[in-house]
Protein backbone atom coordinates (compact mmCIF):
# COMPACT_ATOMS: atom_id res chain seq x y z
CA UNK A 1 0.00 0.00 0.00
CA UNK A 2 1.25 3.37 -1.26
CA UNK A 3 0.80 6.79 -0.94
CA UNK A 4 -1.78 7.97 -2.84
CA UNK A 5 -4.06 11.12 -4.13
CA UNK A 6 -7.67 10.68 -5.15
CA UNK A 7 -9.84 13.63 -6.32
CA UNK A 8 -13.39 13.28 -6.28
CA UNK A 9 -15.16 15.88 -8.43
CA UNK A 10 -18.59 17.92 -8.07
CA UNK A 11 -21.93 17.48 -9.47
CA UNK A 12 -24.91 19.27 -11.30
CA UNK A 13 -28.32 18.45 -11.55
CA UNK A 14 -29.46 19.28 -15.32
CA UNK A 15 -32.97 17.96 -13.98
CA UNK A 16 -33.90 16.83 -10.72
CA UNK A 17 -37.89 15.16 -10.51
CA UNK A 18 -38.46 14.20 -6.69
CA UNK A 19 -41.38 12.44 -7.66
CA UNK A 20 -43.29 11.84 -3.95
CA UNK A 21 -42.71 10.10 -1.19
CA UNK A 22 -42.19 6.28 -1.16
CA UNK A 23 -43.75 3.26 1.27
CA UNK A 24 -40.48 3.18 2.78
CA UNK A 25 -39.94 6.94 3.68
CA UNK A 26 -38.06 8.13 0.94
CA UNK A 27 -38.98 10.39 -1.82
CA UNK A 28 -38.57 8.99 -5.65
CA UNK A 29 -36.09 11.10 -7.64
CA UNK A 30 -35.15 11.06 -10.86
CA UNK A 31 -31.94 13.29 -12.35
CA UNK A 32 -29.57 13.48 -14.91
CA UNK A 33 -26.56 13.89 -13.28
CA UNK A 34 -23.07 15.13 -14.55
CA UNK A 35 -19.67 15.26 -12.37
CA UNK A 36 -17.64 18.52 -13.41
CA UNK A 37 -13.73 19.67 -12.78
CA UNK A 38 -14.26 21.10 -9.33
CA UNK A 39 -12.46 18.55 -6.84
CA UNK A 40 -11.63 17.98 -3.10
CA UNK A 41 -8.30 16.14 -2.73
CA UNK A 42 -7.93 13.19 -0.67
CA UNK A 43 -4.80 12.17 0.31
CA UNK A 44 -4.19 8.71 1.90
CA UNK A 45 -0.62 7.31 3.02
CA UNK A 46 0.03 3.66 5.72
CA UNK A 47 -0.46 4.82 9.04
CA UNK A 48 -0.92 2.86 12.49
CA UNK A 49 -4.78 2.97 12.76
CA UNK A 50 -7.24 5.18 11.30
CA UNK A 51 -6.26 8.81 10.93
CA UNK A 52 -7.99 11.42 9.59
CA UNK A 53 -8.07 15.06 9.01
CA UNK A 54 -9.66 18.59 7.21
CA UNK A 55 -8.23 21.73 6.92
CA UNK A 56 -11.86 22.42 7.16
CA UNK A 57 -11.47 21.85 11.00
CA UNK A 58 -15.54 22.08 10.95
CA UNK A 59 -15.78 19.05 8.69
CA UNK A 60 -12.97 16.63 10.57
CA UNK A 61 -15.44 14.95 12.40
CA UNK A 62 -16.98 11.60 13.01
CA UNK A 63 -19.68 11.95 10.71
CA UNK A 64 -17.18 12.85 7.53
CA UNK A 65 -18.46 10.49 4.98
CA UNK A 66 -14.71 9.70 3.98
CA UNK A 67 -14.04 8.48 7.52
CA UNK A 68 -17.48 6.59 7.36
CA UNK A 69 -16.80 5.09 4.33
CA UNK A 70 -13.23 3.85 5.57
CA UNK A 71 -14.77 2.62 8.25
CA UNK A 72 -17.38 0.66 6.24
CA UNK A 73 -15.02 -1.71 4.25
CA UNK A 74 -12.61 -2.25 6.86
CA UNK A 75 -9.81 0.12 6.44
CA UNK A 76 -8.02 -0.07 9.94
CA UNK A 77 -4.46 1.50 9.01
CA UNK A 78 -4.24 4.81 6.84
CA UNK A 79 -4.24 8.62 7.08
CA UNK A 80 -6.51 10.18 5.29
CA UNK A 81 -5.95 13.95 4.56
CA UNK A 82 -9.08 15.73 3.00
CA UNK A 83 -8.60 19.28 1.17
CA UNK A 84 -11.99 20.77 0.23
CA UNK A 85 -12.59 22.32 -2.27
CA UNK A 86 -15.97 22.05 -3.19
CA UNK A 87 -18.01 23.60 -1.13
CA UNK A 88 -20.66 22.41 1.66
CA UNK A 89 -24.36 22.70 1.69
CA UNK A 90 -24.49 23.97 -1.53
CA UNK A 91 -26.18 20.80 -3.64
CA UNK A 92 -22.85 19.79 -4.98
CA UNK A 93 -22.36 16.52 -3.85
CA UNK A 94 -18.55 17.33 -2.36
CA UNK A 95 -18.74 15.31 0.51
CA UNK A 96 -20.70 11.95 -1.45
CA UNK A 97 -17.71 12.19 -3.80
CA UNK A 98 -15.44 12.07 -0.81
CA UNK A 99 -16.98 8.88 0.55
CA UNK A 100 -17.25 7.30 -3.32
CA UNK A 101 -13.69 8.53 -4.43
CA UNK A 102 -12.39 6.37 -1.34
CA UNK A 103 -14.20 3.35 -2.37
CA UNK A 104 -13.18 3.38 -5.86
CA UNK A 105 -9.83 3.68 -4.38
CA UNK A 106 -10.11 0.61 -2.22
CA UNK A 107 -12.05 -1.46 -5.25
CA UNK A 108 -8.61 -0.79 -7.07
CA UNK A 109 -7.29 -2.16 -4.64
CA UNK A 110 -4.96 1.11 -3.66
CA UNK A 111 -5.25 0.29 0.02
CA UNK A 112 -4.32 -3.81 -0.22
CA UNK A 113 -6.08 -6.68 0.74
CA UNK A 114 -10.01 -5.79 2.58
CA UNK A 115 -12.49 -7.41 3.66
CA UNK A 116 -15.66 -8.41 1.24
CA UNK A 117 -17.68 -5.58 0.77
CA UNK A 118 -20.98 -5.03 -1.65
CA UNK A 119 -20.00 -1.53 -3.66
CA UNK A 120 -24.18 -0.15 -4.40
CA UNK A 121 -25.11 -1.55 -0.55
CA UNK A 122 -22.05 0.30 0.99
CA UNK A 123 -22.49 3.50 -1.29
CA UNK A 124 -26.33 3.57 -0.06
CA UNK A 125 -25.46 3.24 3.49
CA UNK A 126 -23.70 6.39 2.99
CA UNK A 127 -25.71 8.74 1.14
CA UNK A 128 -28.16 8.95 -1.61
CA UNK A 129 -25.43 10.89 -4.05
CA UNK A 130 -22.70 7.81 -3.48
CA UNK A 131 -24.13 5.26 -5.69
CA UNK A 132 -24.10 8.16 -8.53
CA UNK A 133 -20.08 8.80 -8.33
CA UNK A 134 -19.23 5.14 -8.62
CA UNK A 135 -20.48 5.33 -11.73
CA UNK A 136 -17.56 7.42 -12.55
CA UNK A 137 -19.33 9.59 -15.25
CA UNK A 138 -22.53 11.54 -16.09
CA UNK A 139 -25.80 9.25 -15.63
CA UNK A 140 -29.49 9.22 -15.15
CA UNK A 141 -29.86 8.55 -11.39
CA UNK A 142 -33.47 7.07 -9.99
CA UNK A 143 -35.48 5.99 -7.13
CA UNK A 144 -33.72 6.89 -3.77
CA UNK A 145 -30.08 7.42 -5.63
CA UNK A 146 -29.68 3.27 -6.05
CA UNK A 147 -30.75 2.89 -9.84
CA UNK A 148 -27.69 4.55 -11.66
CA UNK A 149 -27.85 4.55 -15.90
CA UNK A 150 -24.61 6.14 -17.18
CA UNK A 151 -24.58 8.05 -20.21
CA UNK A 152 -21.67 7.22 -21.99
CA UNK A 153 -19.27 9.59 -23.47
CA UNK A 154 -20.98 13.19 -22.87
CA UNK A 155 -19.36 16.78 -24.43
CA UNK A 156 -17.26 18.57 -23.39
CA UNK A 157 -18.76 21.43 -22.23
CA UNK A 158 -18.41 23.81 -18.82
CA UNK A 159 -20.78 25.04 -15.89
CA UNK A 160 -20.37 27.96 -14.57
CA UNK A 161 -21.11 27.75 -10.58
CA UNK A 162 -22.42 30.03 -8.20
CA UNK A 163 -22.61 29.45 -4.19
CA UNK A 164 -24.27 32.55 -2.65
CA UNK A 165 -23.93 33.07 0.79
CA UNK A 166 -26.63 31.08 2.22
CA UNK A 167 -27.67 27.37 2.97
CA UNK A 168 -31.03 25.48 2.76
CA UNK A 169 -31.58 22.83 4.83
CA UNK A 170 -32.67 19.78 2.10
CA UNK A 171 -35.29 18.76 4.90
CA UNK A 172 -37.56 21.57 4.80
CA UNK A 173 -36.89 21.78 0.89
CA UNK A 174 -38.18 18.37 0.71
CA UNK A 175 -40.72 19.08 3.22
CA UNK A 176 -42.16 22.30 1.07
CA UNK A 177 -42.30 20.17 -1.88
CA UNK A 178 -44.33 17.75 0.15
CA UNK A 179 -47.27 20.02 1.07
CA UNK A 180 -48.15 20.45 -2.75
CA UNK A 181 -50.46 18.00 -4.58
CA UNK A 182 -47.68 16.85 -7.10
CA UNK A 183 -48.84 13.81 -9.35
CA UNK A 184 -46.33 10.87 -10.60
CA UNK A 185 -45.06 11.84 -13.52
CA UNK A 186 -44.49 8.76 -15.79
CA UNK A 187 -41.45 7.61 -16.95
CA UNK A 188 -41.78 8.11 -20.14
CA UNK A 189 -42.96 11.96 -19.79
CA UNK A 190 -40.03 12.37 -17.71
CA UNK A 191 -38.18 15.50 -18.06
CA UNK A 192 -34.73 14.12 -17.56
CA UNK A 193 -34.96 11.17 -19.73
CA UNK A 194 -35.98 13.89 -22.70
CA UNK A 195 -32.54 15.44 -21.25
CA UNK A 196 -30.51 12.50 -21.56
CA UNK A 197 -31.31 12.04 -24.98
CA UNK A 198 -30.35 15.75 -26.12
CA UNK A 199 -27.14 14.92 -23.85
CA UNK A 200 -26.28 11.31 -25.59
CA UNK A 201 -26.94 13.40 -29.17
CA UNK A 202 -24.69 16.67 -27.63
CA UNK A 203 -27.38 18.87 -28.72
CA UNK A 204 -26.52 21.60 -26.49
CA UNK A 205 -29.45 24.09 -27.33
CA UNK A 206 -32.39 21.09 -26.67
CA UNK A 207 -30.59 20.70 -23.27
CA UNK A 208 -30.68 23.67 -21.98
CA UNK A 209 -34.66 23.82 -22.88
CA UNK A 210 -34.62 20.55 -20.61
CA UNK A 211 -33.38 22.31 -17.21
CA UNK A 212 -35.04 21.50 -14.56
CA UNK A 213 -35.25 21.58 -11.07
CA UNK A 214 -38.28 21.08 -8.65
CA UNK A 215 -37.05 22.65 -5.74
CA UNK A 216 -35.62 25.97 -7.99
CA UNK A 217 -38.62 28.24 -7.21
CA UNK A 218 -38.78 27.58 -3.63
CA UNK A 219 -35.30 28.51 -3.30
CA UNK A 220 -35.14 31.83 -5.11
CA UNK A 221 -38.71 32.51 -3.53
CA UNK A 222 -37.32 31.79 -0.14
CA UNK A 223 -33.89 33.09 0.12
CA UNK A 224 -32.88 36.43 -1.32
CA UNK A 225 -29.30 35.50 -1.97
CA UNK A 226 -30.31 32.59 -4.41
CA UNK A 227 -32.30 34.77 -5.81
CA UNK A 228 -29.54 37.88 -6.49
CA UNK A 229 -27.39 35.18 -8.06
CA UNK A 230 -29.72 33.50 -9.97
CA UNK A 231 -30.60 37.21 -11.63
CA UNK A 232 -26.72 37.85 -11.82
CA UNK A 233 -25.92 34.71 -13.96
CA UNK A 234 -28.38 35.52 -16.43
CA UNK A 235 -27.66 38.89 -16.79
CA UNK A 236 -24.29 37.88 -17.73
CA UNK A 237 -25.59 35.92 -20.06
CA UNK A 238 -26.36 33.97 -22.42
CA UNK A 239 -27.58 30.95 -20.25
CA UNK A 240 -30.06 30.87 -17.84
CA UNK A 241 -28.98 29.43 -14.22
CA UNK A 242 -30.73 26.57 -12.39
CA UNK A 243 -30.05 25.33 -8.99
CA UNK A 244 -28.10 21.94 -8.37
CA UNK A 245 -29.82 19.34 -6.17
CA UNK A 246 -31.71 21.18 -3.41
CA UNK A 247 -29.48 23.72 -3.28
CA UNK A 248 -27.89 26.58 -2.55
CA UNK A 249 -25.44 26.46 -5.58
CA UNK A 250 -26.63 27.29 -8.98
CA UNK A 251 -25.02 26.88 -12.33
CA UNK A 252 -25.53 28.03 -15.73
CA UNK A 253 -24.32 25.73 -18.85
CA UNK A 254 -21.94 27.18 -21.83
CA UNK A 255 -20.73 25.06 -24.86
CA UNK A 256 -17.46 26.09 -24.47
CA UNK A 257 -15.30 26.66 -21.30
CA UNK A 258 -13.71 30.08 -22.39
CA UNK A 259 -17.44 30.92 -22.84
CA UNK A 260 -18.25 30.13 -18.61
CA UNK A 261 -14.81 31.68 -17.89
CA UNK A 262 -15.60 34.96 -19.37
CA UNK A 263 -19.50 35.09 -18.21
CA UNK A 264 -17.90 34.47 -14.88
CA UNK A 265 -16.11 37.68 -15.09
CA UNK A 266 -18.94 39.60 -15.89
CA UNK A 267 -20.96 38.95 -12.85
CA UNK A 268 -21.67 41.93 -10.55
CA UNK A 269 -21.74 40.01 -7.51
CA UNK A 270 -19.64 40.81 -4.39
CA UNK A 271 -17.19 38.34 -3.41
CA UNK A 272 -18.84 36.18 -0.94
CA UNK A 273 -20.78 34.84 -3.93
CA UNK A 274 -18.51 32.70 -4.71
CA UNK A 275 -17.89 31.39 -8.59
CA UNK A 276 -16.65 28.47 -9.92
CA UNK A 277 -15.79 27.54 -14.03
CA UNK A 278 -15.27 23.57 -14.05
CA UNK A 279 -15.67 21.70 -17.67
CA UNK A 280 -17.79 18.55 -17.75
CA UNK A 281 -15.62 15.66 -16.52
CA UNK A 282 -15.47 11.94 -17.08
CA UNK A 283 -13.81 9.01 -15.28
CA UNK A 284 -10.42 9.50 -16.08
CA UNK A 285 -9.66 12.49 -14.54
CA UNK A 286 -10.13 11.52 -11.14
CA UNK A 287 -9.01 8.00 -10.50
CA UNK A 288 -6.44 7.44 -7.56
CA UNK A 289 -3.43 6.54 -8.15
CA UNK A 290 0.02 6.27 -6.36
CA UNK A 291 2.28 9.39 -5.63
Amino acid sequence: MNRSLLRAPAKINLTLEVLGKRPDGYHGLRSLMVPVALYDEIETEPAEGLIFTCDEPALADDDNLVLRAARAIGIRNLRIRLRKRIPVQAGLGGGSSDAAALLLAARAGLFGALPDWEDLATARSLGSDVPFFLAEGAALVEGSGERVTPTGAIPAWAALVVKPPTSISTAEAFRLLDERERSQRPRNESLGLRALAALQRADFRELTQMLGNDFHDDALARHTEIARAAAAIEAAGPSRALLSGSGSSLFALYERLDDAAAAAERIALPPEYRRYVAAFCSNVAWRGAPV
